[in-house]
């Protein structure tokens, strides 16, 4: 059973390099790696002398796209020596056993979308892990990792390159071409907390996502007239925030998820919520504006539309993965 693992990334310093090294020497023997880097010189020759024997140490190649991340991942697309892979960021963590489960499950589909929970769980990881249990609680959450069939990718032509959502660009791609996604809920995938700094950088970010899925915008685009009307009224504030609570508990039962999410982290759904409802509005600031501003330039569009998608790749259809 043996996949491909492909892990984009780019440092500015080597800070990280002793903990993640120690993690590519523990990935399992039938999981073969691919290391994209797009660090500055010599953190990349740091990396190579790192990783060379471990994994296949590439820079990104192809054309650039805005969000490099996308150039990252096609490039290890292309050099990727088997079927199945797995795609993940620099911050996470799979044991053997997660890493098997999600390569399992593309023998069924095309395209696997695990659960990632974050351990250590400081004050602001807690706070971020409430929107993974409000996502849960009305559908799936968005990982950090997913797991697709090469040829997949390989027939669409990869995916566009100028979005800020790009996982959700992915998947959605992958739908339009025919091609069957597993929400594999149960399937927990550990993930390392943000720095604070950068949990800070991300608010808007995440804000900016929901452009691209309609029915989620308007919902949030009314949290903060429906608080601001409820702020005088302390009885609805709470029941307001007790929803909120009750949900994101209800996200976190799903799927045996009491097992990697702890018991207290619903509680911060409410601040959650709050944040969100001031975040969507200055992301939609954003927009109007020209786009959010990302590594030097702005990006306008969150993620491509279904529809534009499928018109797209109309003349495909992949029905069941082989």
């Amino acid at each position: 059973m043996r996949i491909e693992y492909v892990l984009p990334l780019r440092w500015q310093d080597g800070g990280g390099d002793a903990e993640l090294t120690a993690y590519v020497e523990s990935l399992p023997v039938w999981a073969d790696l691919t290391v994209v880097d797009g660090s500055p010189d010599s953190v990349f020759a740091q990396h190579h002398r790192l990783w060379r024997h471990r994994a296949q140490h590439l820079r990104p190649d192809g054309p650039a796209t805005p969000n490099g991340k996308v150039q990252g991942v096609l490039t290890g697309l292309r050099h990727a020596r088997h079927e199945r892979v797995v795609i993940a960021d620099d911050d996470v963590r799979y044991t053997p056993e997660s890493l098997a489960s999600v390569a399992e499950l593309l023998e069924q589909a095309d395209l696997v979308r695990p659960q990632n929970y974050y351990e250590p769980l400081p004050w602001h990881a807690r706070w971020d892990t409430a929107r993974s249990l409000l996502n849960r609680a009305f559908a799936s959450d968005y990982p950090g990792t997913l797991a697709v069939r090469r040829s997949v990718l390989v027939q669409t032509q990869g995916y566009r390159g100028d979005v800020l959502f790009e996982n959700l660009e992915l998947i959605r791609t992958v739908q339009a071409a025919g091609g069957r996604q597993i929400r594999a809920d149960g399937v927990y995938v550990r993930r390392l907390p943000p720095t604070l700094g950068h949990f800070a950088d991300q608010r808007v970010r995440q804000a900016y996502d929901s452009q691209t899925q309609p029915a989620r915008l308007a919902v949030e685009l009314l949290l903060l007239p429906l608080i601001l009307v409820l702020v005088r009224r302390p009885a609805a504030c709470a029941a307001l925030a007790a929803t909120a609570v009750v949900l994101a508990e209800a996200g976190r039962r799903r799927a045996g998820g009491t097992q990697v999410f702890d018991t207290w982290t619903a509680l911060w759904a409410p601040l959650w919520l709050l944040e969100r409802a001031v975040t969507s509005w200055i992301a939609l600031a954003w927009r109007c504006a020209g786009g959010v501003p990302y590594s030097g330039r702005r990006l306008r569009t969150a993620a491509s539309s279904p529809a534009a998608l499928r018109r797209q790749l109309s003349h495909l259809n992949l029905g069941e993965p082989k």
